[in-house]
């Protein structure tokens, strides 16, 4: 009898440990402009190139280049511009108002913010996101006022949600934001159900799920990609890559699909990779899925190759896992220096206008969370009565039900 070979488990580990160096040569960058922009109808086996790659817009010297390029005009740039910088002033704020015990729980968005803000200025109005917990771009970005964000933070009188959902757990339903999901990969059946239900309805409206690189190992991930697939459900999957889960490194989840971009190709679903922090190449991705989806082409999957900077949560700590100079390694640089030097570039800023618009910003950001801290707290005493539990949780009787359980002696 042959002696077989003793088995043994494959446990991927990250290149680098704390303490460690980092290393992101991992990370192939494809040449900004040199990644070529498919028709939209092309067919999923012609891409498959593109989930390896990675599209950029933006080149080194701040320049626009290639096919992906040119879609967007000087006002709608610095209106991108000063959206991130809203988003990045309003983390700021709200850490500083965690740390000093005004709230019980933040997550930041540092690193990430070209993802949300761009994509939500492809959509219309009446497309439904159905997102995580890091993608509060898409409401700056749409104008929701952020004292309603801070209001929700904070749990206070004012909350929306009336103290039922985790701070920065929001939910607007005008401004397509559906209720965040705090079991983890859950909103990405539910974002292509909505879509199915759009097309059988015969509307106009497409959805956007979202997901984390770590969630994708969830099974309700590879669910929502059968049933995108099958009906061809007029949604956009966009995977956030931020290199990092709660605590493990990006390669636990992906596995040996080589880039979470190519999960979609066994599905026959588009995929394709861009670079999250080149809010000009997010958007023009972004729009030519939303266009795919409206013309009845079905659904496509988009990898956004970024970085998370700051720690997960407030209960977290990177420096247990991670390089501690990690993120200044990142190759992808920080999305809203690039767009700074973009519209400089061109002629449309200035650093003296940008140290303005910082302060401006910054000002804006204050006095909504001033307007936000002088509401009151949401139940006396801090404990809800039981009428507050259950208002709005069930619709209304019907007059006549109510009329005939009257009568009933109930």
């Amino acid at each position: 009898m042959v002696d077989s070979a003793r088995l043994s488990l494959h446990v991927p580990e990250p290149a680098v440990r704390p303490g460690g160096q980092p290393d992101f040569s991992n990370v192939k960058i494809a040449k900004a402009g040199s990644v070529p922009r498919p028709e939209v109808d092309v067919a999923s086996e012609d891409i498959r190139d593109l989930a390896y790659s990675i599209i950029r817009v933006l080149n080194r010297d701040g320049e626009a280049v290639g096919p992906w390029a040119g879609s967007l005009s000087d006002e709608e740039l610095l209106t991108g511009l000063r959206n991130m910088m809203k988003l990045r002033a309003f983390d700021a704020r709200m850490l500083m108002a965690q740390r000093q015990g005004k709230t019980s729980f933040y997550m930041q968005h540092l690193g990430e913010e070209a993802v949300s803000c761009a994509f939500r200025k492809a959509l219309e109005k009446g497309d439904m996101n159905f997102p995580t917990y890091r993608q509060a771009g898409l409401l700056i970005a749409d104008d929701y006022p952020m004292v309603e964000m801070m209001n929700q933070i904070y749990s206070n009188e004012s909350d929306p949600l009336r103290g039922r959902q985790l701070p920065i757990m929001y939910s607007s339903k005008e401004h397509g934001f559906f209720t965040i999901s705090g079991n983890l990969a859950t909103q990405y059946v539910q974002a292509v159900g909505w879509a199915m239900a759009s097309a059988i309805k015969n509307d106009s409206r497409i959805a956007a799920a979202w997901i984390g690189d770590g969630s994708t190992a969830e099974s309700d991930f590879h669910s929502a990609l059968v049933f995108a697939s099958t009906y061809k459900a007029p949604v956009i999957l966009n995977i956030v890559n931020n290199q990092w889960a709660i605590s493990t490194f990006q390669g636990i989840a992906r596995g040996g699909s080589g880039t979470f971009a190519a999960r979609g190709l066994g599905f026959g679903i588009p995929a394709l990779r861009v670079d999250g922090n080149d809010y000009l190449a997010v958007h023009a991705v972004a729009r030519w899925a939303a266009e795919r989806a409206r013309r009845n082409l079905g659904p496509t999957l988009i990898e956004y190759v970024t970085y998370r900077v700051g720690a997960h949560s407030t209960s977290d700590d990177p420096s247990a896992y991670r390089p501690k100079t990690e993120s200044e390694a990142w190759p992808l640089g920080d999305p809203v220096l690039r767009l700074k030097k973009h519209l400089i570039v061109k002629g449309a800023w200035s650093e003296e206008r940008h140290v303005q618009a910082e302060a401006e910003i910054m000002d804006e950001v204050i006095e909504a969370q001033r307007q936000a801290e002088a509401h009151g707290t949401l139940h006396a005493g801090g404990r809800p009565s039981v009428r507050d539990i259950f208002e709005g949780v069930y619709a209304e009787m019907p007059p006549h039900i109510r009329r005939q359980r009257q009568q009933a002696g109930y």
